[in-house]
């Protein structure tokens, strides 16, 4: 049966001003559901987790992000690309808009982490990481050096799956979109909520095969160990565009009610 489009599953029209150009390519999607509770113990207040099906869900993303640009200007050279590999849950804020809320995001460039950290108040984390390519074999390994609490044991994942047929619109089921159709991130700053708004075509999505993920990442998080069914897709990858973040007014995390 044919798939009902929903209204978030494609891109909103796009009028704010573009701060950062970036390209997403190379992207895996693995996923597993958690008791709503789980995650939203984890929020700040004026954050809720946005559930499917009755469950939250939290996503391990590896992904090449490659020439990142700052605003009108061309490609920033080597620091501009890189691999990335971030946890993420699903929300809404308090106005009801749906987005992304990271609770990591491991890349191999000390610059880069200090930047998103400062500036865009994103949990960035310096890692050594790796993607090995072998006709349609991918495999994604991370390593976490920066921050690291003392006693605990190293933040890893090792990711490896093979690129499957891709799926028509109309095999792709309400819960890919879910997943994949996010047009904004949410992040913390102090006492601030910041909302910040993401472009990008629809994702073009692939089946994975043969997947193969070892990982603490999601524990690193505070999370529990995932259990059931992994939900896996592939996308060659986006142009994307970023705006400027937001300040969501009304909502203060160190005073308001969790």
């Amino acid at each position: 049966m044919p798939l009902a489009i929903a209204m978030n599953e494609q891109p909103p029209t796009w009028n704010s001003r573009t701060v950062l150009g970036q390209q997403w390519q190379e992207l895996a999607y693995f996923h597993w559901r958690y008791e709503p509770s789980e995650v939203q113990r984890l929020l700040p207040p004026g954050v809720t987790v946005d559930t499917f099906d009755g469950s939250a869900w939290v996503g391990l993303i590896p992904f090449e992000m490659r020439n990142v640009r700052v605003g009108p200007t061309p490609a920033i050279p080597w620091l501009g690309s890189f691999i990335e590999v971030n946890v993420r849950t699903y929300v809404t804020d308090q106005n009801g808009r749906q987005a992304v809320w990271f609770f990591s995001l491991d890349v191999p460039r000390s610059a880069i982490v200090a930047v998103a950290r400062s500036v865009f108040a994103l949990p960035y984390c310096w890692a050594h990481a790796n993607h090995e390519v072998t006709n349609v074999r991918h495999r994604y390994t991370i390593e976490r050096r920066w921050p690291r609490e003392r006693g605990t044991s190293e933040a890893t994942a090792d990711m490896a799956f093979s690129v499957g047929a891709q799926f028509s619109p109309d095999e792709l089921t309400p819960l890919d979109h879910f997943l994949t159709a996010r047009w904004a991130l949410v992040t913390q700053w102090r006492s601030r909520l910041l909302f910040g708004r993401v472009h990008h075509q629809v994702w073009p999505l692939y089946r994975v095969e043969n997947v193969d993920v070892h990982q603490n990442l999601l524990e690193a998080a505070g999370l529990p160990s995932p259990s059931g069914e992994m939900h896996g897709l592939y996308s060659p990858g986006v142009d994307v565009r970023v705006a400027r973040f937001r300040r969501i007014r009304g909502v203060n995390p160190a005073s308001s009610d969790s």
